[in-house]
C-alpha cells in the first residue's frame, strides 16, 4: 500500500490543529497539511492590506494566493504559510477575530480554484509522506482520501477547550456566542457534510489530546508505507 491521506475536519473547537500535531507521533513518515491556514493566511492579508469585504463577493481567492504572493513550506513536519515571503505567525492565524473573518470570507469568495491548489500540494507531498490533511471541505477538495474523518463534541465542551485556547482573553459567553456563530456560518457555506465514507468521531468525553487522537487512529489501518 503506498502513503495514504486522511482528511480531519469537524465543529469549531474540537482540538483539530493540536490532534493533527498528536497524529504526527503516531503514523510514520507523515505531515500535516494544514489547508485551513492558506484560508487565513488569505483573510488575514484581507484585513492586514484593510480590502473591504464587499469587494470580496464571488472572487477567485487563487487570485488573492498570487496577489499575496502566498507560498506554504513544511517545518518540523507540518506546513506554514507564507506572504509576500514572510512568515505569518500561528497566533495570527488562529486569533478570534481572523477565525471569525475566515468563516464569512469562505462564504463569499470563490473556492473552486483554490481547492486546486490545496489538491496540487497534496499530491506533490504524497508522492513522499503519509498526509495528515486537516482543513474545511476536505473530500469536495480531495476525493481520494483514504479517511475522512470527522470530529464534534458537545457545544460546552468546546467552549472550555477554546476558552483554554484563548487563554482567557475572551469571557465564556464571548466564547460560546462566537463559536455559535461560527458553527452557523460554516454550515451556511456548505461544510459539516457527512459523507457514506465518513468517520464521525464524538471526542465530547475525552480528557486530552491524546485520548482524542487514539479515538481516531483506531479506526485508521495502519497497514500503510513507512
Amino acid at each position: 500500500m503506498g502513503n495514504i491521506v486522511i482528511g480531519i475536519e469537524g465543529l469549531v473547537g474540537t482540538g483539530k490543529t493540536s490532534i493533527c500535531k498528536e497524529l504526527l507521533n503516531h503514523i510514520p513518515n507523515s505531515i500535516v497539511l494544514h489547508a485551513g491556514n492558506i484560508y487565513r493566511a488569505i483573510t488575514y492579508q484581507i484585513m492586514n492590506e484593510k480590502i473591504p469585504f464587499e469587494q470580496l463577493y464571488n472572487i477567485d481567492l487563487k487570485d488573492l494566493f498570487k496577489k499575496f504572493d502566498i507560498s506554504i513550506e513544511i517545518e518540523d513536519r507540518e506546513t506554514v504559510v507564507y506572504a509576500h515571503g514572510n512568515k505569518i505567525k500561528d497566533k495570527d492565524l488562529q486569533s478570534l477575530e481572523n477565525s471569525m473573518a475566515v468563516s464569512k470570507i469562505s462564504g463569499m469568495a470563490n473556492n473552486e480554484n483554490a481547492y486546486i491548489i490545496v489538491r496540487d500540494y497534496i499530491d506533490m507531498y504524497k508522492k513522499k509522506y503519509n498526509v495528515i490533511f486537516s482543513g474545511r471541505d476536505t473530500m469536495k477538495i480531495y476525493p481520494n482520501l483514504d479517511y475522512h474523518i470527522f470530529i464534534k463534541a458537545d457545544i460546552d465542551k468546546r467552549i472550555e477547550w477554546k476558552a483554554a485556547q484563548y487563554d482567557d482573553e475572551n469571557s465564556i459567553e464571548i466564547i460560546k456566542e462566537n463559536t455559535l456563530k461560527r458553527d452557523e456560518l460554516q454550515e451556511k457555506s456548505g461544510y459539516y457534510k457527512i459523507y457514506d465514507n465518513t468517520i464521525v468521531v464524538d471526542v465530547s468525553d475525552s480528557e486530552s489530546v491524546e485520548e482524542k487522537t487514539q479515538m481516531i487512529l483506531k479506526h485508521i489501518d495502519r497497514n500503510f508505507k513507512r
